[in-house]
């Protein structure tokens, strides 16, 4: 073996993070080349938890396909989009007073907001006043639950605020796309208007929940992801 072969073998063990094992034309150490995704989904549309915990176990596998700094400590990016789950939900506002009425009645907004309180709650009110003129009813704000101290220092130190904000369906709008449609314009408006909040995802039907984490970090800075009442019958993971 030459340098340069040498050279080469000692990159890709250093790359190549994947447990997998070369077979046929297939080599685990170009695993590092691209974003990783993974999708399950329950055939028959039912919603368990199950479904959930399988996507986690599929992104926390995809740790060759993610990027991170170079104290390896933060993460580039990793996300998961589930189905609103009713059952989750409505045991979450209740303790906050905030009656969701039934599935699919509401929707569920996932925000970045600013760590400053003056100016998270300027966008917090903003987001009601845009949501009230767009005809909907703003029911309340949700903080999310969360671990920082597992992320690393830079993930930390531009962590925002998490809140979850929840909207209620006009009586004489249809369920799913027509409510979603109100949902979208209340939320490009939301976006134009006030530039130091991001908005995650708002819908009636779906949610996302993501951040800079390493890919083993996701269930455990966000508890809900391993509340056994979250249930979703579709799950898609990224990451970065």
């Amino acid at each position: 073996m030459n340098d340069l072969q040498r050279k080469d073998s000692s990159m890709k063990e250093q790359w190549n993070e994947s447990t997998a094992t070369a077979k046929g034309l297939y080599d685990p150490s170009f695993e590092h080349d691209n974003c990783g995704i993974g999708a399950v989904v329950n055939i028959k549309g039912i919603k368990t938890h199950q479904t959930v915990e399988n996507a986690l176990k599929i992104v926390e596998n995809l740790k060759h396909r993610a990027g991170k700094d170079a104290d390896g400590k933060t993460g580039d990016g990793v996300g998961i989009l589930l189905q609103i789950s009713h059952k989750f939900f409505k045991k979450a506002t209740e303790p906050l007073g905030i009656e969701l009425g039934g599935e699919r009645d509401y929707g569920v907004g996932m925000f970045f907001f600013p760590q400053d309180e003056l100016k998270r709650n300027q966008a917090k009110r903003m987001f009601e006043v845009i949501t009230e003129k767009e005809g909907m009813k703003f029911l309340g704000w949700r903080e999310v639950p969360i671990k920082p101290d597992i992320l690393g220092h830079k993930a930390l130190e531009c962590m925002p605020y998490i809140m979850q904000g929840f909207v209620k369906k006009p009586a004489d709008v249809k369920t799913g796309l027509d409510f979603d449609r109100k949902l979208y314009v209340a939320r490009r408006v939301f976006e134009q208007t006030c530039e130091n909040t991001y908005v995650v995802s708002l819908s009636s039907r779906t949610i996302v929940y993501k951040g800079m984490f390493l890919v083993g970090q996701l269930r455990t800075f966000f508890t809900d992801l391993h509340d056994e009442d979250y249930e979703s019958a579709i799950a898609i993971v990224h990451s970065r």
